[in-house]
């Protein structure tokens, strides 16, 4: 008996085998059916999808053998797979000196013939193969071949589906404990914000109170504008703490709203220089839809015109239409715009374009992607249009 060689890059095809998570699991159906059909197609009494570890055969599928496993040393399949792109056909083991003295060929189960097709994952590696063995001499037509290379390629898809379902999985529990830390997040960014809050809103009263007829038009105009703008603050504050606990309160808390007096308020919180100018509809629109999503999306869209405007007025316009099923919302702005070919990338998580905004700060990379975010869950979609130097637009549908 001839003991099998070690693969050049034994290494990392171990490796590549244990990234599958696959090594003594349950039978699956897949992999069973598959092993039947070789069987009937090839007419022999055992059929295997074999994978050879570092030093044991095992059987992800087994038909006609009562174990589970066997050492490397006696694998026909760790012979196989020094030649990936090739089948391996003995097609009798007592003739053949790899094997003539081999525990496995001379005690039971008595294999005489093995044909084994190497199971090669993308990137090249043999884990093991997907044989078939008789306990007498054969010989396999081309047809059947054949028919045995395209059964293991079916092996390695199921291979490939169950490492992409696995990874799903993983990546489920990965954001449902990434959930729970931005809830228990947000609570304690709520309470650390909403304290200040409360007192510069509890200051602004009590100014007011004490120095309303000390002050002019003006003094008291803007303490209203500190106590509107803390309450606001506050609710805002409030309505996010509430869908940072459920991502379906997007679609369960709608509301009818006048988006003129929104956009009115929107504006208020934006942090627009003096030399901007803001046009939003004229005429009053009422929409239903989720009104704490929405003033996010729209803040960010503006704070954006905003922030990426190089022009010594900058103007920003915001339209709105409707069809039967949306509402349709544009922001176009005068700024800097956006190459074509970033067109996409800009929507990515953490993607920034490398640009310095007019306050000469970076980019998070997070607005534009939370944006997206909100619109889809809102059974919308959002697209960009610009020409660098000239202009941007954001167009966003809502679903009614």
């Amino acid at each position: 008996m001839i003991t099998p060689p070690v693969p050049e890059n034994e290494n990392e095809r171990i490796a590549a085998l244990h990234s599958y998570n696959i090594l003594d699991t349950l039978p699956e159906i897949g992999f069973e059916e598959i092993t039947l059909i070789a069987s009937e197609i090839c007419q022999t009494p055992i059929s295997l999808v074999s994978l050879i570890d570092s030093d044991r055969q095992w059987f992800k599928s087994n038909r006609g053998l009562q174990v589970t496993e066997t050492p490397k040393d006696y694998a026909f399949c760790a012979h196989a797979i020094l030649q990936p792109d090739k089948v391996m056909v003995v097609n009798n083991a007592l003739e053949d000196e790899r094997f003539a003295d081999n525990p496995l060929v001379i005690n039971k189960p008595d294999v005489i013939f093995y044909t084994g097709v190497p199971l090669v994952t993308p990137d090249g590696y043999a884990l093991g193969t997907l044989c078939v063995i008789d306990n007498k001499p054969k010989e396999l037509s081309e047809t059947q071949i054949a028919a045995l290379r395209a059964l293991a390629g079916q092996v390695v898809t199921q291979l490939e589906l169950r490492k992409k379902n696995n990874e799903l999985h993983e990546l489920s529990a990965e954001l449902k404990r990434s959930n729970e830390y931005l809830e228990r997040f947000a609570v304690m960014a709520a309470h650390d914000i909403r304290n200040p809050l409360t007192s510069i809103l509890l200051t602004s009263k009590i100014l007011k109170d004490r120095f309303k007829d000390k002050l002019d038009e003006k003094g008291n105009k803007f303490l209203d504008i500190i106590n509107s703008s803390s309450h606001k603050l506050l609710s805002l504050l409030e309505d996010m703490l509430d869908y940072s606990k459920s991502n379906k309160m997007l679609s369960q808390n709608k509301a009818e709203v006048d988006i003129l007096p929104l956009f009115q308020g929107i504006i208020k919180l934006t942090d627009a220089p003096e030399c901007f100018i803001i046009r939003i509809p004229a005429a009053p629109v009422k929409i239903i839809t989720s009104v704490v999503a929405f003033e996010q999306i729209i803040i960010n869209l503006l704070n954006n015109a905003v922030r990426y405007n190089n022009k010594p007025t900058g103007i920003i316009e915001i339209d709105f239409s409707e069809d039967s099923q949306f509402y349709i919302f544009s922001v176009t702005d005068n700024g800097i715009g956006i190459a074509t070919e970033d067109f996409e990338k800009i929507f990515e998580s953490m993607v920034t374009l490398g640009q310095r905004d007019r306050f000469d700060k970076d980019g998070s990379g997070i607005g534009l992607c939370t944006v997206k975010s909100l619109v889809e869950a809102l059974g919308g979609t959002i697209s960009v249009n610009s020409v660098v130097n000239e202009f941007t637009t954001f167009t966003f549908t809502l679903k009614k």
